[in-house]
């Protein structure tokens, strides 16, 4: 009989918010067991030689869209397979109802069991949801799923009050199946959450939200189809500026200044949303405000994307310039940003299509979490180690309820975790990264710092570039 499940050996381990050790890690019984500078191999039933690599916290990739284009259950087993490629072994996926997922309308009480029975025995990766109220009812019924399903997230899209999706349709309405989708719904969201935070102080319920302002989107928009632009994602970024997200921002955190929600701002995607954000949490300090940016708009040039040709690079906000890129990365190196995610969605070539407009928004991204920020943020930029665990694990766990089981490799904690070799020099291609999207719009770049193992649990899930085993991730209550 074997003392430990698995031990993972000589690796350097990172402790987000203390430092980095060069030690053994060893799990019994899907936790981490014992930290020690020597654990002898025949006490573990099964052994990783980490020798030269380095072992982080498992990722919580806390931005993802399971089944937005695609089937619910296919989509849930293809993408979270793709998530070990990149070290996530946490996934926090957005759910609505209107068009797309599972287009049509309802209460929470009847459809989210619906999606759970869905994607249940189908995730490699752990996983949970965040939801948005799109009608007055589906407000209601927050105090209800934060009890009965741990659902301590929600999501509010600013620019659905003027738009779909893709921003080619203006009948918001049609799209979202809902009732008048304003700054008042957004109101009565923040007045809900705050309630429900004053009966329930021992977790975070937080309001995530998608920044940019309809009514400005609309002047560029129109702007840009009258000037002719070419079918490019210059033109897209031209059509909803940076200047959207500091309106959208503004708006938000004052109305959340009065009701005092704890806001997440999600995927910033420019100096100007970043300085925005910024400005609003010294001006409301009694506002816990958490950021976030994704991989995409730290490492992608809108104007290389288009000398490449294609619209796989569309995605909502748009793809900005290398200028955003940087200023971005500082507020990732300094502490600004609070978490890195993909924002995955599986979205195939044959729904981008040759047309801006109607070309779907969204790709994926989720397999090149650890990667990306290993070798952009540690290895080019210096970003220490204990930081890039920081903004893929902890800081996202701690925002959403999972501190204490996630985000660290602390003894106690879950035993989710991946094994990088930071020397393993990958050129990205579509088949590299295990997911059923076939195009990438970081295809060619050469990346540094792969994960050679993935543990979710306890158990190998991917070893050398092959998934292990079946899908065995389970659903988070976060309550």
């Amino acid at each position: 009989m074997h003392r430990y499940d698995l031990l993972v050996k000589g690796g350097l381990i990172v402790l987000p918010y203390h430092g980095e050790i060069r030690a053994d890690l060893a799990v019994s019984g899907g936790k981490v067991a014992a930290i020690a500078t020597e654990i002898p191999a025949a006490e573990a039933a099964e052994v990783i030689d980490a020798t030269g690599k380095i072992v982080l916290p498992g990722a919580v990739d806390a931005h993802f869209h399971i089944g937005i284009y695609r089937d619910m259950a296919l989509d849930a087993f293809e993408e979270t397979r793709s998530s070990l490629v990149g070290g996530a072994t946490t996934v926090l996926t957005y759910f609505r109802t209107g068009q797309h997922y599972l287009d049509r309308t309802g209460p929470y009480k009847q459809i989210f069991p619906e999606v759970l029975d869905a994607v249940a025995g189908r995730c490699f990766t752990d996983y949970g949801f965040h939801l948005a109220p799109m009608t007055v009812e589906q407000i209601g019924e927050i105090p209800q799923l934060v009890e009965e399903h741990g659902i301590t997230s929600y999501k509010y899209y600013m620019f659905y009050k003027g738009f779909d999706l893709a921003a080619n349709s203006r009948d918001a309405q049609a799209f979202t199946m809902g009732d008048e989708y304003d700054l008042g719904h957004l109101f009565l969201i923040m007045e809900q959450l705050a309630a429900v935070q004053a009966a329930r102080p021992d977790v975070r319920l937080s309001l995530s939200l998608h920044c940019e302002q309809s009514e400005l989107m609309r002047v560029f928009i129109d702007r840009v189809q009258r000037g002719g632009a070419p079918q490019n994602l210059r033109a897209y970024s031209e059509g909803r500026p940076p200047l959207t997200e500091r309106v959208a921002i503004a708006e938000a955190t004052t109305l959340a200044s009065h009701t005092g929600t704890n806001l997440n701002l999600l995927h910033l995607s420019s100096a100007d949303a970043l300085g925005a954000a910024a400005t609003a949490r010294d001006l409301y300090g009694h506002v816990d405000m958490r950021f976030e940016t994704t991989l995409h708009h730290l490492c992608l040039d809108h104007d290389e994307l288009d000398a490449r040709g294609g619209l796989g690079g569309k995605v909502n906000p748009p793809i900005r310039t290398r200028e955003h890129n940087e200023a971005l990365w500082r507020g990732v190196r300094d502490g600004v940003v609070g978490w890195v995610a993909s924002d995955h969605a599986c979205c195939m070539e044959e729904h981008k299509g040759d047309q801006l407009w109607p070309a779907r928004p969204g790709f994926g991204g989720t397999a090149l979490l650890y990667p990306v920020l290993v070798s952009e943020g540690h290895l080019r930029r210096g970003i220490p180690l204990t930081r890039i665990a920081e903004v893929a694990s902890a800081n996202p766990a701690k925002a959403y309820n999972l501190w204490g089981r996630k985000g660290s490799l602390a003894v106690g904690f879950d035993a989710d975790l991946t094994v990088v070799d930071p020397e393993l020099t990958r050129t990205v291609t579509t088949d590299l990264l295990l997911s059923a999207q076939d195009h990438c719009p970081f295809e060619g770049a050469e990346v540094t710092g792969w994960p050679v193992a993935t543990v979710v649990g306890g158990r190998i899930a991917y070893r050398d570039g092959e998934v292990v085993g079946e899908p065995a991730g389970a659903y988070l209550q976060r309550n």
